[in-house]
């Protein structure tokens, strides 16, 4: 989604400023604030709310029905098409949104996925190398970045061979050399909340692809949900549900 960013970047950007926590939930309630506005204005909430209701009596109906199965499959069918009529009106909303929700969704995997490269920060890349490849490769880096093996060159095991390393500030070109073929991938050192894309794949080269071996950003810090570290993902997921049931309380949404 490298491609939004000129459009989305001047918007989106400040809140990446913020904290990934604040502008997870930013985005979170502002998304579900014009989904259910969607919902208010682009259907017939007389007709949703009469939709709800029935969908409740047909409940009420089917729990007095335990003990006769017929005519509690009977009402089941029933509710069934209830169902199908209000997703119907549903789908419309559904539509609507459907195509900027998923091109945020897209900016916010690629600004939100991990955690920045911070100046002197020890990180690593790995090369993956066509099968028949075998040998060492060499890793050539710009002034501004040390490499902490001490050697350059890697034995390739499995395919594959790491580097570590630390970079001062800025952009930095790391260049993977094996045999007569070169491969270069830009690293991005900073102390903001943004990196470079993890991964930067060749065609037709014994090196397939350099990737940045970031960690995933977790925007709770060292907070756990009972054990669990969400990423910002599973934070948009609970502020969305919480934010969608006090939004369509406050606004009577059906």
């Amino acid at each position: 989604m490298v491609f939004l960013d000129p459009v989305l970047n001047p918007i989106l950007q400040p809140l990446l400023d913020l904290s990934p926590l604040w502008a997870v939930a930013i985005l979170s309630f502002v998304i579900t604030l014009v989904i259910t506005l969607a919902y208010k204005y682009f259907t017939d909430q007389n007709e949703m709310k009469r939709l709800k209701d029935k969908q409740k009596e047909y409940q009420k109906e089917m729990k007095g029905l335990r003990d006769k199965p017929d005519e509690m499959m009977k009402k089941q069918k029933e509710a069934m098409k209830l169902n199908m009529e209000y997703m119907k009106h549903s789908f419309k909303v559904t539509f609507i949104t459907f195509i900027p929700i998923i091109l945020i969704f897209g900016w916010m995997n690629a600004h939100l996925g991990y955690e920045p490269i911070y100046p002197e920060e020890t990180y690593s890349i790995t090369a993956s190398f066509a099968e028949e490849v075998s040998g060492e490769a060499e890793l050539t880096a710009p002034k501004g970045t040390e490499i902490v093996n001490e050697n350059n060159k890697q034995e390739i095991k499995n395919g594959k061979a790491t580097w570590k390393l630390r970079s001062s500030e800025g952009d930095h070109i790391l260049s993977v050399k094996v045999g007569k073929v070169e491969e270069s991938k830009k690293v991005l050192i900073t102390k903001s909340l943004r990196y470079e894309e993890e991964l930067a794949q060749f065609e037709h080269s014994d090196i397939e692809q350099i990737k940045i071996n970031y960690k995933k950003l977790k925007p709770l810090g060292k907070t756990s949900l009972f054990g669990w570290h969400p990423g910002w993902l599973g934070i948009y997921i609970i502020l969305s549900i919480l934010f969608s049931i006090v939004l369509r309380k406050v606004l009577k949404i059906y």
